[in-house]
């Protein structure tokens, strides 16, 4: 079986994008978010899977619409799809667009896994280590058949981050600090670590508030993220709903195009190879173009 990693080298050392803005278009619309993101200068375009589209035919929306842009799944649920289906998907898509698809996997969430899909959340660590074994051991009479599914995982604790280091090609994390990024470095070793920051460009501080707490209102609900936070320093006095100020400003960069560069800046820095931008309109469904292309640019050129 051969390995291919040409995926993740055609984006080392870039900035991507992380949105679900494309879901609030019609299916047959939403290459135009991809479009715009490819316009913009950016190589990789981020997507999740919980309330909205299934993954991967939302990616070959998107991959059909562009010419140069990756499309990397931040995350496929392992719960959604077995192993064989979740491989195979993966071979066809990078076979049809020229290794432009970046198959990332994580567990998700209890609430989204026991009470949306009606699966046992228990052990995630042990089930993501037995879904990456039968990812490598799925058929396919195919010309594509032969190649190795390319895949990065959700990792935040140093369980899943040795998991993302051994059985996958690494790791994503997300809602972290440059902080994390070093830790993680320091854990997986040489294998790729592609980090999530959450941005608002411009406005006002009341305004940078609103968004931050709009963003994180779900996620100080969510244990694993709850649990790496207090890893990274914070306390349950921070996640209160939407988070505390504190935890709103390690999460959330606010500032001009200058500020996001250095953020992305901070967690090269600290290790990483790739950063996926997350940027927090007024309107969390809106694609917010104008920023988009307001902070390509200041990244071209910095």
């Amino acid at each position: 079986m051969t390995s291919s990693l040409r995926t993740l080298e055609r984006i080392r050392g870039t900035v991507g994008i992380w949105t679900t803005t494309h879901e609030s278009l019609p299916a047959a619309r939403s290459g135009e978010v991809a479009r715009a993101i490819e316009a913009a200068g950016f190589s990789t375009m981020w997507i999740a899977e919980a309330w909205g589209r299934e993954a991967f035919t939302s990616a070959q929306l998107l991959l059909n619409a562009t010419r140069t842009l990756t499309v990397a799944t931040g995350i496929a649920n392992i719960f959604a799809r077995d192993a064989v289906a979740c491989a195979n998907a993966t071979r066809t898509l990078n076979a049809a667009y020229d290794d432009r698809f970046l198959l990332g996997l994580g567990v998700s969430h209890e609430p989204l896994v026991e009470r949306m899909r009606g699966h046992d959340y228990s052990s995630p660590v042990a089930r993501m280590a037995d879904y990456l074994d039968k990812l490598d051991a799925a058929p396919s009479f195919t010309p594509e058949g032969s190649s190795r599914p390319t895949r990065l995982i959700a990792a935040l604790g140093p369980k899943m981050m040795q998991l993302g280091a051994t059985k996958a090609d690494g790791i994503l994390p997300y809602l972290t600090t440059p902080q994390h990024t070093a830790d993680a470095r320091a854990a997986i070793g040489d294998a790729f670590l592609a980090v999530e920051q959450a941005v608002v460009l411009g406005g006002t501080r009341e305004q940078y508030l609103e968004r931050a707490h709009a963003y994180l209102e779900i996620y100080t609900g969510l244990d694993n993220y709850k649990n790496n936070w207090r890893r990274l320093g914070f306390s349950d006095e921070d996640f209160v709903r939407g988070g505390s100020e504190r935890l709103k400003e390690a999460m959330v960069i606010h500032g001009d195009e200058s500020a996001i560069v250095d953020a992305v800046d901070r967690h090269v820095a600290a290790g990483a190879d790739h950063v996926c931008l997350q940027f927090l309109g007024a309107d969390l469904t809106t694609p917010p173009y104008d920023d988009w292309q307001r902070v390509g640019k200041a990244l071209a050129t910095r």
